[in-house]
């Protein structure tokens, strides 16, 4: 019987393993100071380059901030 069971849950430990993949990449971007720094020179690039609007740059500039601050303060708690 183990082994039908374990047959029949195959597809769902593949699910689970993909969304914990998933969940750790998600992490990882969210609380890496780099890759905030990285999305903001691209994004000053990209403003550089008339891609995006300063508008957009003001907006999405100050999100990316706000992200690298949490990070910081995070990282000082610990």
């Amino acid at each position: 019987m183990l082994l039908i069971d374990d047959l029949l849950l195959l597809p769902f430990k593949g699910f689970i393993g993909i969304f914990r993949e998933i969940h750790e990449m998600v992490e990882h971007e969210l609380s890496d100071e780099d890759y905030i720094r990285d999305n903001i020179m691209e994004l000053q690039l990209r403003f550089e380059l008339d891609e995006i609007t300063e508008k957009e740059y003001t907006e999405q500039e100050k999100e990316l901030m706000a992200q690298l601050d949490v990070v910081r303060k995070s990282k000082e708690e610990v």
